[in-house]
C-alpha cells in the first residue's frame, strides 16, 4: 500500500503538507540509511585497520566524489526535467528523456574511469600522500574505479525513479543497497580479512544491487516511462545545465575534503587527518538528512513550477527550511554535550579520540547552516535555474578557499578545523537575500495570476 500511494507526482489539488512529508521522509530515510551505512564502514575500518586505514579512505574520497557527482548529475538533472514535464503535463518527451539519460550514464562512466586512471595516483599525492598510505588509498581506490559505471547508475536511477512518482519504491531500494553494505562489510573486512580492498567490493556489490533493481522497475513501470530513441544533444546539455549544482556539490565536497586532508598532513599528522574522517562521519548523518528534505521537495517544488502554483512553492520552501535548520540545531547541541559517547564508536586511540573531539565542537558548529545551503541550491535546481543553483555551489567551494588557506597560519589545527564554519556564516548572508527575491517574485506572479482569471 505504501508504494501504490505513491505511484503518481504530486496533483494540483493535494495538500502541500501532506505532500512534503510524502516526497522527504522517504528520501530523508534512504539517505540517513546511506548515511548510517558509511558510518559503519568507519566503524569496521576504525576498529580492524585502525588510524591509517580511516587516513586511507579518506584520502581516497575526494577521487570517489567525482565518480558519485557524475551519478548524481544525471539523477538531478533528468529527475528535475521528468518532475516539470509531469507538473505540465507533457509526457511526449519522457522516452527521449530516459534514452538520453541512459547514454549520459555510459558516456559518464569513460569519462570517470579515463580521469581516475590518469590521475589518480596524482590526486593522492597533491593531498599530501606517499609511502604506505598512499599505497594504502591507491589500493582501495582502483577497486572502486573498475565499478565505475556501477556506482553512477546507483547514484542516478534512484533520483531517476524518484521523481518517477515512486519515491518510495526508490527509498527501499536505498535500504536494502545500504544494509548489504553492512553486512558484506563485516564479511569481507572481518571474516575474510580483506582489508581496504574488502570494504570497496561491498560498496560496489551492494551499489550493483541498487542500480540492477531501480533499473528492473523505471524499465517495467509503464510504457511512457521506457527509454526509446537516440541519443538528444540538447536534451543532454540541459540535463547537464540542471544537474551541475548536484555534480558541483560533491566536487566541492572532494575539494574540500582534499584541502583539509593537506593542510592536516602540514600542520599536524596523519592521526588528524583519521580524525577529520571520524568528524566527517558523524557530520555525514546531518548531511544526507538535509540533503534528503532538499531533494524530497524537488519533485513537488518542480511539479508546482511547472503548474503555476507558485504559492505553494513558497509554503513548501518554509517547511523545507524548519525542518532543516531545526534538525541541525539539535545535532550540533548533541555534539557539544556527548562528544566522547559518539567518537568512541570509531576507535579506542586515545591520540585519535583527543584529536577528533577538538574538530568536532570546531569544525561541525555551524552545521545547521549547511542544511539552507543545500536547500536553497536544490530550489532553484527544481524551479529550472541551474545556473543559480551552479553558482551557490561553486560559491561555496570558492568562500572556503582563503579561510582554509590563511587561517592554519594564525591559529595552527584550530584554523583548519574552523574554515568551514566561517565560510558557512559568510555565505549564508550572501544567498539570503537571493533565495528571498526570489520567492517574492513568485508570490508575485501568482498575485498577477489571480487578478487575470477574476
Amino acid at each position: 500500500m505504501l508504494l501504490d500511494s505513491a505511484s503518481n507526482p504530486p496533483t494540483k489539488d493535494a495538500n502541500v503538507t501532506r505532500a512534503f512529508w510524502r516526497y522527504t521522509i522517504p528520501a530523508v530515510v534512504a539517505m540517513v540509511v546511506n548515511g548510517l551505512y558509511q558510518i559503519v564502514d568507519g566503524i569496521f575500518i576504525g576498529h580492524y585497520l585502525g588510524a591509517q586505514g580511516l587516513a586511507a579512505v579518506n584520502l581516497a574520497w575526494p577521487i570517489i566524489g567525482i565518480i558519485i557527482g557524475f551519478g548524481v548529475l544525471v539523477g538531478i538533472g533528468s529527475g528535475s526535467l521528468l518532475s516539470i514535464y509531469r507538473g505540465a503535463g507533457d509526457n511526449t518527451d519522457v522516452q527521449q528523456l530516459m534514452s538520453t539519460s541512459f547514454w549520459l550514464i555510459a558516456i559518464l562512466t569513460v569519462v570517470a574511469m579515463i580521469v581516475l586512471v590518469l590521475f589518480g595516483p596524482s590526486l593522492l599525492e597533491l593531498q599530501g600522500a606517499s609511502g604506505e598510505l598512499l599505497h594504502s588509498s591507491l589500493t582501495y581506490l582502483q577497486v572502486l574505479n573498475w565499478g565505475a559505471g556501477v556506482t553512477i547508475a546507483a547514484g542516478a536511477l534512484p533520483l531517476l525513479l524518484r521523481n518517477n512518482g515512486k519515491p518510495e519504491m526508490a527509498t527501499a531500494l536505498l535500504i536494502i543497497g545500504a544494509l548489504s553494505n553492512i553486512v558484506l562489510d563485516y564479511f569481507m573486512i572481518v571474516k575474510m580479512q580483506w582489508q581496504l580492498p574488502g570494504a570497496a567490493f561491498a560498496t560496489l556489490i551492494s551499489q550493483g544491487i541498487v542500480a540492477l533493481a531501480a533499473l528492473y522497475f523505471l524499465l517495467t513501470s509503464s510504457d511512457e516511462s521506457k527509454p526509446k530513441g537516440a541519443f538528444n544533444q540538447p536534451l543532454a546539455l540541459e540535463i547537464l545545465k540542471l544537474g551541475a549544482a548536484g555534480l558541483v556539490m560533491f566536487l566541492y565536497f572532494g575539494f574540500i575534503v582534499a584541502l583539509h586532508n593537506k593542510q592536516l598532513l602540514i600542520f599536524a599528522s596523519e592521526v588528524e587527518v583519521a580524525a577529520f574522517a571520524v568528524v566527517g562521519y558523524l557530520g555525514v548523518i546531518y548531511y544526507f538528512i538535509a540533503e534528503g528534505v532538499a531533494n524530497g521537495v524537488q519533485p513537488p517544488i518542480s511539479y508546482y513550477y511547472g503548474a503555476g502554483l507558485y504559492q505553494r512553492i513558497h509554503t513548501m520552501v518554509k517547511l523545507a527550511l524548519k525542518v532543516s535548520l531545526g534538525v541541525g540545531v539539535m545535532m550540533v547541541t548533541m555534539f557539544y554535550l556527548f562528544p566522547k559517547d559518539v567518537l568512541g564508536l570509531f576507535s579506542e586511540d586515545l591520540a585519535l579520540l583527543n584529536a577528533a573531539e577538538r574538530g568536532l565542537q570546531l569544525h561541525l558548529s555551524t552545521l545547521f547552516l549547511d542544511g539552507f545551503i543545500f536547500l536553497t541550491s536544490m530550489y532553484f535546481v527544481a524551479v529550472g535555474k541551474g545556473g543559480k543553483a551552479l553558482a551557490i555551489s561553486l560559491g561555496n567551494m570558492l568562500v572556503q578557499l582563503p579561510f582554509l588557506y590563511l587561517l592554519p597560519f594564525w591559529f595552527g589545527v584550530d584554523g583548519v578545523w574552523l574554515a568551514v564554519p566561517i565560510s558557512n556564516i559568510t555565505l549564508t548572508v550572501i544567498i539570503i537575500p537571493l533565495l528571498w527575491r526570489d520567492l517574492y517574485q513568485l508570490k508575485q506572479l501568482e498575485h498577477f495570476a489571480d487578478m487575470k482569471d477574476a
